[in-house]
């Protein structure tokens, strides 16, 4: 009886540290190269969104030559990293890091990021198509417009060089159904930026159960017209680009997701800006599908905070 219960106050410790403690899984994020200029605020926005959830232990990977956010840069320094700003983004060929080491990667590089090393593509081939969990969000689907594997591991994406040779341009007509066009033309537009209405269109995915039908998002840029294989790959939220703001006049993709190989990749071409990222919508989107991507199931509820049809709602991120 004493060892019974000697046993189970032990067990009771140790369940109290891991949840302390406690992180499950480990994830890495990449940026450095982005012609977005608020990237080393938003990856500390979606470092400190991840560890939120207890789940997460989170790193960050950078690349030596710098692009854009030199400012920010002072203010959101990575510790024992010092970049070498340039005007455009240069390879850096001693950007290796080991995702290996990784559950997840989340990606913030963006329009213009220089080639990564050969080695370095390969091993990052490898980590996804073996099971590792990805996450593309929103430049990051402009970068390497021409590496093969990159543009079948996000489905669809804009810019870099993207035409009809990249793949169809993919979105959803009036009625819902999936559209896949080959007609010529770029990959790649978006309007003024505005808060705009987010259409859940799978309410049974763990992503976006318990999601509403509809939300708003706060002011982001609207991304349009994307192109790419877009195999294996599920659109579960979609927004109309009104022509009002500019966009395309069709319900473009906004959440979904690709299987890679073994690997799960969640991609949304929301966050544009800090502003954008503070959206709980986009916050919690990106909580709930990095961990998808990472284990293939939702353990986090819905909060009560989630916009609803008609209002936003915003979380200023102070740091």
């Amino acid at each position: 009886m004493k060892f019974n219960r000697a046993f189970a106050f032990l067990a009771m410790l140790f369940s109290l540290s891991t949840s302390v403690s406690g992180a499950e899984y480990k994830a890495l994020i990449i940026d450095g190269q982005n012609n977005h200029g608020a990237w080393p605020k938003t990856t500390f926005m979606m470092k400190s969104y991840l560890e939120e959830t207890g789940l997460f232990s989170v790193d960050i990977a950078r690349t030596k030559y710098t692009w854009q956010g030199e400012d920010l840069l002072k203010k959101y320094p990575l510790e024992g990293f010092e970049s070498t700003p340039k005007p455009k983004a240069e390879p850096d060929p001693d950007f290796k890091p080991d995702f290996s080491q990784y559950d997840v990667v989340v990606s913030n590089f963006g329009y213009g990021a220089a080639p990564w090393p050969q080695e370095t593509q390969e091993a990052f081939i490898k980590f996804v198509k073996g099971g590792g969990g990805l996450v593309i969000v929103h430049a990051a689907d402009n970068s390497f417009g021409d590496w093969k594997e990159y543009n079948q591991m996000i489905g669809i994406g804009g810019w870099g060089g993207r035409n009809e040779k990249s793949g169809p341009y993919i979105y959803l007509d009036d009625e819902g159904k999936l559209v896949r066009d080959d007609s010529p033309g770029a990959g790649g537009h978006h309007g003024s930026q505005h808060e705009f209405s987010v259409i859940t269109r799978d309410k049974d995915h763990p992503i976006t159960k318990g999601m509403p039908m509809e939300w708003m998002h706060s002011k982001d840029e609207l991304y349009a017209q994307l192109r790419g294989p877009g195999q294996n790959m599920q659109v579960l939220a979609t927004a109309f680009a009104s022509p009002k703001h500019g966009g395309s006049g069709r319900h473009e993709p906004m959440l979904m997701v690709i299987k890679f190989g073994e690997g799960r990749v969640f991609h949304t071409p929301l966050g544009h800006a800090d502003y954008s990222q503070e959206c709980i919508g986009f916050k919690v989107s990106l909580q709930r599908g990095t961990e998808w991507a990472t284990t293939g199931k939702v353990t986090q509820k819905v909060p009560d905070n989630f916009p609803t049809e008609d209002k936003v709602s915003v979380e200023k991120y102070e740091k």
